[in-house]
């Protein structure tokens, strides 16, 4: 294909406004897909994807699209992510366009992660296409989200297309649109292969699957192919492109977007943002990848079974092939055992993680509270940086401890702004800024700290505002914070599992509510436990499973009382001996509800 009629462009958008419907309406219109193959959210592959109704990887397909001047183009499309956790997903897609579709609900307007995503679009200076979707809605205000684009993110009303995904109305003028604004890629500085790969996926037969973007050169099978950041050399076995199934073709030409293949049997021999050139006559220099992804939540992940620690490993290793922004690194707890650190840009992120391990690869597994990454200055004057309780260091060496903080940006119906304002003074939030979008919505801007809004703080914002809040939100600093180790102790044991790193203003709301839930998922034993919630040698929490209890003066039918009394004693002083020998056994299930009470 002649590199002019090459179109290169994704979709970004808010959750839910229509992306993967719009991408249906696309692989329809072009025939790119018959009839019968033809489902709701095609691209969408992942179970996880299909039940919750939400896109969580990035998926290309190429689409042939003749043009109303009897051209025909090759459209290299890229169906991406619209939530918070999953924006590094979305920048790497960006790499490989020139042009994006930003989808607006007609119902909703401009939200959050809408204004997110559009700034990261700029930062790679792509043709924006606005699009509101969902004019076929009895509550869509075309005119509203028109003067929204003018206003909130500076693009003429009348380069807007409107459309309605569901219907298929006005879906050929968005097309339209793509061939004339969208520039081709552009030319070619030299004939060095350079080649970006923006995504790779694992498969069982023929390891790692690269996903690349083509800039300049030519890749076909047979070809010694580099990676310029090892520098370790490999066979092309196949090439292809995505229609939306992977179909092999003869090669690769400058523009195109498409797969390969090349035997890399080890996921770690792939790093995304690389780039691929001729061993014979490699490049110069690589082409600039992306920015690294930094986790912001950790948590533990551990098997079940202790036999399963291999095949988890192998797990870990093949997810981070395909999520370069998901991190680990092993551990090993006295609780739980031998098990991995793991870093996540959210918690959506941690539970899409969890849920492909155990479907995916048949793993069950167990998991401890998230945390984030705490700075601690110590008296010696030396910084280190702190995830995990385990390793918090002792109170007697520390100067100062500094908290992350980050800047949220809350969208929400005007009747809803008290309860999200006394949502984020719960969270030790400050609203910062307050800026009105139209006549219905404001946006809040609040300075949090990240550990209080990393477990349900999403969810409860969905709940005060009946489903209508929206929030994106980007790292903004360190700052000092009165923050403690909290332990459980069990009979005076502490379990690693269990500890936690607060604020201490919260430590006796979060310790009571982890001391009662225990109370309720450990099975009573032949003696009393004691549960505690402890901040190094002072108690500031407590709950005790009562012992199991045979009634021993059952058999006295009369006499002294001192008969009783003797026999009493006796049981007692028994429960005192069994209780300095005996165990408390733990059942997985109070892992899980911990987890769940710590928020």
């Amino acid at each position: 294909m002649d590199r002019a009629h090459i179109r290169n462009f994704c979709i970004i958008a808010h959750i839910d406004h229509g992306k993967s419907t719009l991408a249906d309406r696309f692989l329809e219109l072009t025939h790119t897909l018959s009839k019968r193959e033809l489902r709701e959210q095609v691209l969408d592959d992942m179970d996880l994807e299909r039940e919750r109704g939400i896109t969580i990887k990035a998926h290309p397909v190429r689409m042939m699209y003749t043009a109303r001047d009897g051209e025909t183009y090759e459209l290299n499309l890229i169906d991406t992510p619209g939530h918070v956790d999953f924006t590094y997903e979305v920048s790497r897609s960006l790499a490989a366009c020139e042009g994006a579709l930003l989808v607006i609900d007609a119902a909703q307007g401009i939200e959050a992660q809408t204004i997110a995503n559009l700034h990261l679009a700029m930062e790679r200076s792509l043709v924006i296409i606005p699009v509101i979707n969902k004019i076929d809605l009895p509550s869509a205000n075309v005119p509203g989200v028109v003067e929204q684009i003018e206003e909130i993110i500076s693009i003429p009303g009348e380069e807007a297309l409107a459309c309605s995904a569901k219907t298929g109305e006005g879906v050929e003028a968005i097309l339209e649109a793509v061939v004339e604004r969208v520039p081709p890629p552009e030319a070619l500085q030299d004939e060095e292969l350079r080649a970006l790969i923006f995504d790779c996926r694992y498969d069982a037969y023929r390891g790692a699957v690269s996903h690349v973007r083509v800039v300049s050169g030519r890749i076909a099978r047979g070809t010694r192919m580099r990676m310029m950041s090892s520098g370790r050399t490999y066979d092309v076995s196949e090439v292809g492109i995505f229609r939306p199934a992977m179909t092999v073709t003869d090669a690769l030409e400058p523009g195109d977007v498409g797969y390969i293949v090349a035997g890399i049997k080890e996921a770690v021999d792939v790093r995304i943002g690389d780039t691929i050139t001729d061993d014979a006559r490699p490049a110069r220099e690589p082409l600039a990848g992306f920015r690294d992804a930094r986790p912001m939540v950790f948590s533990g992940l551990y098997p079940i079974e202790a036999s399963d620690y291999d095949q988890l490993k192998e797990a870990l290793e093949r997810l981070r092939l395909n999520d370069a922004s998901f991190i680990y690194d092993a551990e090993s707890s006295v609780a739980l055992g031998f098990g991995f650190r793991c870093g996540f840009l959210g918690l959506l992120h941690l539970e899409i993680i969890f849920q492909r391990i155990e479907r995916e690869f048949d793993i069950a597994t167990i998991s401890t509270t998230p945390s984030v990454i705490y700075r601690v200055l110590k008296t010696n004057g030396e910084v280190v940086e702190v995830d995990n309780p385990i390793h918090w260091p002792d109170p007697a060496v520390i100067d100062t401890i500094e908290e992350p903080f980050i800047l949220a940006h809350v969208i929400v119906p005007n009747e809803h702004i008290g309860a999200v304002m006394q949502l984020g003074l719960d969270r030790r939030g400050e609203c910062v800024r307050t800026e009105s979008l139209d006549m219905q919505r404001v946006t809040l801007t609040f300075e949090f700290p990240l550990s209080e809004i990393i477990v349900d703080y999403y969810d409860k914002l969905k709940s005060v505002t009946r489903g209508y809040g929206s929030l994106d939100w980007e790292f903004l600093e360190y700052r000092a914070g009165d923050m403690v180790r909290v332990d459980i102790l069990l009979n005076g044991e502490p379990v690693d599992a269990f500890s936690m790193i607060v604020h201490r203003d919260r430590a006796d709301f979060r310790s009571r509510a982890i001391c009662k839930k225990l109370k309720e998922v450990i099975p009573r034993q032949q003696f009393r436990v004691a549960i505690q919630a402890a901040i190094g040698a002072r108690i500031i929490a407590r709950e005790t499973v009562s012992a199991f209890r045979k009634d021993v003066t059952a058999k006295c039918y009369g006499g002294d009382i001192t008969r009783k009394r003797k026999l009493r004693e006796k049981q007692k002083a028994g429960k005192k001996r069994m209780k300095q020998i005996g165990t408390v056994n733990l059942p997985q299930s109070a892992f899980v509800e911990v987890l769940k009470a710590s928020g």
